[in-house]
């Protein structure tokens, strides 16, 4: 038999060819990347904004309108410029004549798998938080989201004392998450029976963030009030 004859072996892609190839192609990934973030940042910046509207008029309830503000040791100005040094976002809203009808503000801790993130409602003229609504978390299904669903936990939030002490700089007491049927004082919040945990960041974000905001708030008020 005949031997075969043998095929002599094609040209060979060089590294150098092969590396420009692969750059080619990220340079391309990369300016469509670019492109699409380009191109679909307005909408995600207005369902961002849509989100929490709804989320604040959730937990205050009539509002026909609301504006952003930083609270900082400077005083309170609205969220549009500069942030300025050690200031708090928060949240007022306002009724159809333009009068003030209560605040909101974030609150975060870390709960039994992540940080438990919140939105709580305040009425200054009470100086009580009057509502909570989650913005994001990762508790235990059937467990830990109960704070989204349990009613007497829920109840805890009709009026939570966050009254500021007498010198104005920080509570007159600390908002803390007490045993399953233990609550006795208005600041303290009642926890959800096998859901400790997730109650304890719920007490502790809000306690946190009200340390933080309220004696910077409370005494600018007045610049709320104004058209």
């Amino acid at each position: 038999m005949a031997d075969m004859p043998i095929a002599a072996p094609g040209p060979q892609t060089s590294s150098a060819a092969m590396i420009r190839t692969l750059g080619l192609v990220a340079t391309v990934c990369g300016i469509l990347l670019v492109l699409t973030y380009q191109g679909t940042l307005e909408a995600i910046t207005a369902n961002k904004r849509i989100a929490l509207e709804r989320a604040v008029f959730k937990v205050l309830p009539g509002a026909a309108g609301m504006r952003e503000f930083y609270a900082s040791p400077a005083g309170v100005v609205p969220a549009a410029g500069p942030v300025p040094e050690g200031a708090v976002k928060f949240y007022a809203t306002y009724d159809k004549a333009g009068a003030l009808t209560g605040v909101a503000a974030e609150a975060a801790a870390v709960g039994y798998a992540d940080f438990v993130r919140i939105l709580y409602a305040y009425d200054p003229a009470r100086q009580v938080i009057t509502g909570i609504g989650v913005v994001s978390h990762r508790e235990t299904p059937g467990i830990g989201d109960k704070i989204l669903t349990d009613k007497a936990f829920l109840a805890n939030f009709a009026a939570l004392d966050v009254r500021l002490a007498e010198d104005m700089k920080g509570l007159a007491h600390a908002v803390k998450t007490v045993k399953h049927g233990s609550k006795q004082s208005p600041w303290e919040i009642d926890a959800i029976s096998g859901a400790t945990v997730t109650s304890k960041a719920v007490g502790r974000g809000i306690n946190d963030s009200a340390q933080r905001l309220l004696p910077l708030l409370v005494p600018n008020l007045d610049k709320l009030r104004s058209p």
